[in-house]
């Protein structure tokens, strides 16, 4: 058994009745295809071999998205029990472009933009397992976590030196036609009115490279990616075949599902909605809004794809939820969750604070430089003269004239103070709603809330 032989012995409590990582995986929906022969791989887990995964993202964005956590959390699972992953950024590829799941050839990067990309994943790569074995260890403080070794690379250090003739004259030979044009990813760009390009078209030809490479020389032997990459990684597999020199551990490749909601929606950025998780670009608290406003339909699911949350825990935290929805405290325990396991522990626990002040839920008991912490982190902190008047605070916020702010005060739709007191003059001094002299909260209305530091 899987848990029996690694040395992480906390996963089988915290797995619920699961002993091997596979199964875990296809209980949680993370799990799409795995490669034949599947058995193989699973008798390999249930004796306890170490095995070795990576999977890769190519730099077209800033930053990584929500879309792209689901292999990211396929690779933390198996982390977490022991074995080895690797994360690859595309900084060979990203300039070729690859057209899985696209209608459309993706637009040439300036190599200046992709080089920042780079070094951005690079680092949220990093990031994410680092904030997410902290959270783990955080959430379980009795395990006796035993993670594997972590390994960040870029195939343009293999690709930078390749000359196009020998690698044609010592790969091409091994690479066959007819299996590439029936791949989805080609197939369905050669029927397209703008077809496909040649850089394009070739694409699944270097990402087999890449699986062969990390496979001969760093004893990687399973690919993980989506759906749409199911393509790109049988070719890798079917090179390996035919020119790697180990063939004891053959290699497998694993897909997760794409990520929909459960009206059909897509994320990602091609969608328009993605979810980023560099916090220059999506603050904690954005990814916190993001999850708290998740419809009851997706509430379990989401849990069980972004978090470690048990699963009878699961069970458990949905049925009470829908016992009163409108309370929402599944997707609270949601939203803070995610934010704790990609943003580090203790920044999910943040984000709810802010969006408790915010909409009123409760404020008391939070201390000032508490409160200008959280808020400053959030991107949502305003600063304004201690000296200022109601009205001109008014003006300044609501961007408004000072008669328009003064007919605010008087219609009495200004709250002020963690007690929301309400106004209907300019008030004397601000002093008596202002938390530890240095925050002021005011409201407009049942709708705005701005947290105001006084300078």
């Amino acid at each position: 058994m899987l848990l029996r032989a690694l040395p992480n012995k906390s996963i089988l409590r915290h797995y619920a009745t699961k002993l091997d990582v596979l199964g875990v995986l296809r209980e949680r929906g993370l799990i799409a295809q795995v490669s034949e022969p599947r058995s193989l791989l699973e008798r390999k887990l249930e004796r306890g071999e170490k095995i070795k995964l990576y999977c890769g993202a190519d730099p077209t964005a800033k930053s990584l998205h929500l879309g792209n956590l689901l292999p990211l959390m396929v690779l933390l699972h198996f982390y977490v029990c022991g074995h080895d992953i690797v994360t690859l950024v595309g900084g060979a590829t990203g300039m070729v472009g690859d057209p899985s799941g696209r209608k459309t050839e993706r637009d040439a990067l300036l190599d200046a933009t992709r080089l920042d990309n780079i070094s951005r994943i690079n680092k949220q790569f990093s990031n994410f397992f680092r904030n997410a074995v902290n959270s783990y260890k955080q959430k379980f403080p009795d395990s006796e976590v035993n993670n594997g070794s972590c390994a960040h690379v870029n195939n343009y250090d293999w690709w930078q030196n390749v000359k196009m003739l020998d690698f044609l004259a010592n790969y091409g030979k091994h690479i066959r036609i007819q299996s590439m044009l029936v791949r989805d990813s080609i197939s369905s760009r050669l029927e397209a009115r703008d077809g496909l390009g040649f850089n394009e078209f070739t694409y699944q030809i270097l990402q087999a490279y890449d699986f062969y490479h990390l496979y001969e020389n760093e004893d990687v032997t399973v690919q993980i990616g989506g759906n749409d990459q199911w393509g790109n990684i049988t070719a890798g597999i079917d090179l390996i075949g035919r020119i790697a020199t180990n063939t004891k551990n053959p290699p497998f490749g694993i897909t997760v599902p794409l990520l929909t909601t459960s009206t059909g929606e897509k994320f990602g950025k091609s969608a328009g909605n993605a979810v980023f998780i560099d916090p220059e670009i999506n603050t904690p608290y954005d990814m916190y809004q993001f999850f708290v406003n998740t419809t009851d339909a997706d509430v379990g699911r989401f849990m069980k794809i972004f978090t470690f949350i048990p699963l009878d825990e699961i069970e458990h935290a949905v049925s009470s939820h829908l016992q009163c929805p409108h309370l929402r405290q599944g997707q609270r325990l949601l939203a803070r969750e995610v934010v704790n396991l990609v943003h580090g522990p203790g920044k999910g626990d943040d984000a709810e604070m802010v969006s408790d002040v915010l909409f009123g839920r409760n404020c008391s008991g939070i201390t000032g430089d508490e409160l200008v912490r959280v808020f400053r982190e959030a991107g949502v902190l305003l600063e304004c003269s201690r000296h200022s008047t109601l009205t001109e605070i008014l003006i300044e916020l609501a961007q408004c004239s000072k008669s328009e702010a003064k007919r605010r005060i008087k219609q009495g739709s200004i709250y002020l103070g963690p007690e929301r007191t309400k106004v209907v003059d300019e008030v004397s001094s601000l002093d008596p709603y202002v938390i530890d002299g240095k925050v002021l909260i005011l409201r407009f209305g049942k709708q705005k809330c701005f947290v105001l530091k006084l300078c």
